[in-house]
């Protein structure tokens, strides 16, 4: 008899699983295939409610599921936590295996609740089994009937039978319910990020984001505080009584809030009553507040704001909740950024707007065309253009560009280098205006583009007209009388009686002397407006270099001596001559002396040295005086040129000879000094060559 229902029996449960099977693997949705589970176990099994809780790969409780007969409910994350931490289902994960408690009052596996009291549903019968699929354990399947011994271990293996068929359509559910998550996270990031990439301007940003999150997370009020200083200040929001909010602050590491922006971590409280860190700091008038959801807005890996998500429409926040939220703020830190970048650009566009309109000199703007795009005020006055006229002209038309400078195709100004020379600016009434021309690469309200500062030099030009006109008539006027004073000199000294030339003779050299002294200033100021005009260097001959330098230091060292400062020189026993006018090359060397002694103290020091380079030979001119800052050393041989603060006698021209006279001959010269360091003047003079060694000997 029991042979015949044995068959009958493996055809049932054959049948049982075949329709199980069915049911749970026609549904890709997770809470659709948990419903038909419990429903299928309820029914083939018997009792009275059954619940279900599913785990991810890391064995984490994920969602769970429990029916009271034919109603549905869901297990609260403390549930699922309590259940997997000292329940049943918990001891069935750790062990992977199915078990059955007759009566759940006599295991202390099962996790007492409420009902479970002597005067409530008391003591109770339950199977609880695991749910596995290729292997891996993808839950815990529960089921209960509230009588005790109401089970059997058929009723076990059933079950286990019923686990085993249900495990890969949970686990394909879960999968399917993940990827659908992910899909809607990055959907709703890709809305984020476009709809907040529409407008730089601040506060259309903050409403973005706020709209942003506000339709991804379904929430009843959406705020945004920026960090400023130790606190974060809300400064917008949205929903119900949004107004409240803004303005807002809260300190960094107060209340939840407040933590989430010191620790850059965001933190969702489904329910605020129940945790701890929730203070008063974090409510906000007129808003009451359920759950709550705290995401950083980072930048750079530095906090720069938080986004709150404020009670959620369908009461607690779905598990990708925080993911979505951290994917926003970091949405939002970028944009944010980008918005304020902006926002200093145009402030600094601004700036530059009214600098350029307000500034002394005239300026204007032109394409890399050279078409003249902009101009200020003081070039509309300048030129006498109006804005309209002047904006249809090139830049070549409007003054003489030095294309050596400029390069071609504004090649020089391409390399962001700026270019600067003198030039002549072509006005609307034909007069032409002597300019000083700087050019340079900048952006214009977002356009790359070249301004041009055209300075009128009008009154320097005159000035320098007045100089010029000035430098000649005191030399041509005072040659002749100098001539006159030094052969007079020398017919006085032969007129004196021999017994009294001793005495007078010092006198006489004194007055030699000075009229030297002058003579040489005249002629470097001669020399100074020939070299200027581009005459070349004449009367260059071959001098022998150590007699030249001595006799400098010879004639310079009464000057010292008045002075009481030390003059010596650094010679090698043997120098080649030098290719050089003589007169002007023996009045660089007294000049650069001239000047140490100036600048340089009482009992201070000055050397005088020369060695051979190459085919030059290599001068200098040592003190021991306050030294030249680095910024001023080029300017100190422009003419007329003197330095702040020194309170010296002179003309400001000896300086600029020595430099036109030194590169007259081919050599260079340069300054080695630092502030309080003394000064140290290099020049260098060409060695003759054979052949010019020859050409006063052939002369004789």
């Amino acid at each position: 008899m029991s042979t015949s229902k044995e068959p009958d029996r493996t055809r049932q449960l054959l049948e049982l699983l075949y329709h199980v099977s069915r049911e749970v693997a026609t549904a890709l949705d997770l809470r659709t295939v948990l419903q038909r589970v419990l429903y299928e176990a309820i029914q083939n099994v018997g009792g009275e409610r059954c619940s279900v809780v599913v785990l991810d790969d890391l064995g984490k409780a994920v969602d769970a599921t429990i029916v009271y007969g034919t109603t549905m409910h869901e297990h609260t994350t403390q549930q699922m936590r309590d259940t997997m931490e000292r329940g049943l289902a918990g001891w069935v994960v750790r062990n992977r295996r199915g078990v059955y408690i007759p009566d759940t009052s006599k295991d202390e596996r099962w996790l007492l609740r409420p009902d479970d009291a002597l005067n409530k549903a008391g003591a109770k019968s339950a199977i609880c089994v695991p749910l596995q699929a290729r292997e891996k354990l993808v839950g815990v399947l529960t089921l209960v009937h509230s009588t005790p011994n109401a089970f059997n271990a058929e009723q076990l293996d059933l079950m286990q039978a019923i686990a085993d068929q249900a495990g890969i359509a949970i686990l394909n559910a879960r999968l399917y319910t993940e990827s659908q998550r992910q899909a809607r996270v990055m959907t709703a990031l890709a809305e984020g990020a476009s709809a907040m990439n529409v407008s730089l301007r601040m506060e259309d940003l903050y409403q973005r984001i706020l709209i942003q999150t506000m339709q991804a997370l379904q929430v009843e009020v959406a705020a945004l505080g920026m960090v400023e200083g130790d606190h974060v200040t809300f400064r917008a929001a949205t929903g119900q009584n949004a107004g409240n909010i803004i303005g807002s602050q809260i300190a960094l590491g107060d209340g939840i809030a407040g933590t989430a922006a010191r620790d850059g971590r965001g933190v969702v409280v489904q329910d605020v009553t129940q945790d701890k860190n929730f203070t008063n700091a974090d409510k906000f008038g007129g808003v009451e507040m359920n759950a709550l959801l705290v995401a950083p807005i980072q930048s750079q890996g530095r906090v720069i704001g938080i986004l709150e998500a404020i009670n959620p429409i369908a009461k607690t926040f779905d598990p990708d909740a925080l993911l979505v939220m951290a994917g926003i703020g970091g949405l939002a830190g970028a944009a944010i950024q980008n918005a304020q970048l902006f926002e200093k650009l145009q402030a600094a566009h601004q700036r530059y707007r009214e600098l350029f309109e307000d500034s002394i000199d005239p300026m204007v703007i032109t394409d890399w065309d050279g078409k003249i795009l902009e101009a200020n005020r003081q070039a509309l006055l300048l030129s006498g253009y109006t804005h309209e006229t002047l904006g249809a002209l090139t830049i070549d038309q409007l003054h003489e560009v030095n294309w050596n400078k400029i390069g071609a195709e504004f090649e020089t100004l391409r390399e962001n280098r700026s270019a600067a020379y003198e030039s002549s600016l072509s006005a609307q009434d034909d007069s032409h205006i002597p300019i000083e021309v700087h050019a340079q690469r900048v952006e214009f309200e977002e356009t790359d583009s070249i301004q041009w500062i055209l300075r009128d030099i009008t009154q320097r030009k005159e000035m320098e007209g007045l100089r010029s006109d000035l430098t000649s008539m005191i030399y041509h006027d005072l040659r002749s009388p100098l001539a006159n004073i030094t052969s007079s000199l020398d017919i006085l000294y032969t007129m004196v009686p021999e017994e009294d030339r001793e005495t007078v003779l010092s006198i006489i050299k004194i007055a030699e002397n000075s009229t030297e002294r002058i003579q040489r200033l005249v002629n470097s100021l001669l020399d100074v407006n020939r070299l200027e005009a581009g005459q070349p260097v004449v009367n260059q001959k071959a001098v022998d270099s150590l007699r030249l330098i001595q006799q400098a230091v010879v004639d310079m060292q009464p000057v010292a001596d008045g002075r009481r400062q030390k003059l010596e020189s650094e010679l090698p026993a043997f120098l080649p001559s030098i290719w050089v006018d003589e007169d002007m090359a023996r009045r660089v060397l007294i000049n650069l002396m001239e000047n140490s002694s100036k600048f340089t103290p009482t009992e201070g020091e000055i050397s005088v040295g020369a060695r051979q380079e190459d085919g030059w030979i290599h001068l200098w001119v040592k003190d021991t005086g306050p030294g030249i800052p680095p910024a001023e050393q080029e300017r100190v041989f422009d003419k007329f040129t003197r330095l702040r603060g020194a309170n010296k006698p002179g003309l400001g021209i000896g300086l600029t000879f020595c430099r036109l006279a030194v590169v007259g001959h081919g050599g260079r010269i340069w300054i080695e000094s630092d502030t309080d360091k003394g000064a140290a003047f290099h020049f260098t003079f060409p060695v003759a060559t054979v052949e010019q060694m020859a050409i006063p000997k052939a002369a004789d």
